[in-house]
């Protein structure tokens, strides 16, 4: 049974609108109207609307049942193109992209607009909430001080707050409900109603001081684990060196049940998250001219990882008695993780890049991803029928539910993942 929320307030026809439809807006969507909230789900792309129309949008199994069920529900689960029907809803969930730029600095443009338009539509009595992650002040630099200038009080006539989404892209075991939100508020009601919103779809929602510290707390999470993770890749080269097998030493250190927490080592590191957020950080640290060494280094080295898998491609072809000019490579999966159809950021395209850069012949396959875009075109899965038919195989990314048992016929095989086992010809990165 859906959870009961407290009526909204009667001139609103939608307990909230969710502003962008993507890979965090789609899901907090689908777990607000599976608490019994009246959703208006806001998209400018049609294409996007029309993927999730048909079922094609990629989600989780459990996403997938709850589209499924809101496409049923006009009356509580509502999509449209049209801005201005932002008017129409108490709450306004902002979860829009914000990527980085080819030179890591933060790309504001969709942020930006979404902000403007929202502060362009707002009527009395709404709450807005911003989800996207962003640098420390944004809040109140794209929505509070805007909406001081239009004549609201904020706390009084519209209220807003800041709460990061926190969506694990194909990870069943960290879904919404279990994830605790943390919300921080221009003043307390501003709190208090953008909880009202949220703690039906978390765990539960711990609020803090300011719209800041919120922000801040976001950006400190995806920079600790992109910290690690550089950690671990550089464990993992020590490790090969010394005839090691770092996922065993791992493994043996998180039996520690305090002061440690496993990361493991891999291909680079993609998506929306851990390759971006850092950069918000650091892009504002640059303006203010304030160092930070640690964080730095951790993206820079993030940043080379797939140069280090290409140079390891050469390596092992060299052990083989080739080049990799005029090699055959095989990509095994390309999106950033398992169990996505998502190549945002994925450390497989730049790889890809730079084998056929240096005159290697390259392909991919992935159960999850018919194509992806290359300079000059586009490349196709393949099936991979004949493991002989390659001098090398990169293991990039091992999809769930995948047959993978005729790796055991390739010449030879590059582990990324630092998962495989009992393969032959087995290298590892």
């Amino acid at each position: 049974m859906p959870v009961q929320r407290p009526a909204r307030e009667s001139r609103f026809r939608h307990d909230v609108v969710v502003v962008g439809l993507g890979y965090v807006g789609l899901p907090t969507a689908l777990a607000l109207q599976a608490t019994g909230s009246a959703v208006l789900g806001l998209e400018i792309s049609t294409q996007r609307l029309e993927e999730i129309r048909s079922g094609a949008a990629d989600l989780l199994p459990s996403d997938q049942a709850r589209l499924r069920q809101a496409l049923t529900a006009p009356d509580s689960f509502t999509l449209t193109t049209d801005a201005t029907a932002m008017a129409t809803a108490e709450v306004v969930l902002v979860c829009v992209p914000t990527p980085i730029d080819h030179y890591l600095a933060p790309d504001l443009d969709a942020l930006r607009a979404a902000c403007r338009s929202v502060v362009a539509q707002v009527v009395a009595g709404q709450t807005i909430v911003l989800t996207s992650t962003t640098y420390v002040g944004c809040t109140r630099e794209f929505l509070v001080e805007p909406l001081r200038a239009r004549g609201f009080e904020i706390g009084t006539d519209v209220f807003v707050a800041f709460a990061p989404e926190r969506i694990d892209p194909g990870n069943d075991q960290h879904v919404q409900k279990v994830v605790p939100r943390v919300v921080g508020g221009v003043t307390e009601e501003c709190v208090r109603r953008a909880a009202r919103l949220l703690e039906g779809c978390s765990s539960f929602v711990h609020p803090v001081s300011s719209v800041e510290v919120a922000e801040m707390t976001k950006l400190y999470e995806n920079t600790f684990r992109a910290v690690n993770i550089s950690m671990a890749n550089e464990f993992a080269d020590i490790s090969r060196g010394l005839g090691l097998d770092v996922t065993e030493v791992i493994d043996a250190a998180a039996t520690k049940p305090y002061g440690f927490m496993p990361f493991y080592p891999g291909p680079g590191v993609g998506g929306h998250c851990i390759p971006c957020d850092p950069h918000y950080l650091l892009w504002q640290l640059r303006a203010d001219r304030v160092s930070s060494p640690l964080i730095e280094t951790a993206m820079s080295q993030v940043a080379a990882r797939p140069g280090r898998v290409v140079q390891r491609v050469v390596e092992v072809l060299a052990d083989s008695g080739k080049a990799l000019s005029g090699a055959s490579v095989l990509v095994v999966g390309v999106a950033y993780k398992p169990g996505v159809a998502d190549v945002r950021e994925s450390p497989a395209l730049e790889i890809i890049q730079r084998l056929r850069a240096a005159g290697a012949s390259v392909s991919f396959t992935d159960a999850m991803i018919d194509s992806i875009a290359v300079r000059g075109g586009r490349m196709y899965s393949v099936d991979p029928v004949d493991a002989t038919e390659w001098d090398v195989v990169l293991v990039h990314t091992l999809q769930p539910g995948t047959d993978h048992s005729w790796l055991a016929d390739a010449p030879t095989v590059l582990d990324a993942t630092y998962r495989l086992s009992g393969v032959p010809h087995l290298a590892r990165l």
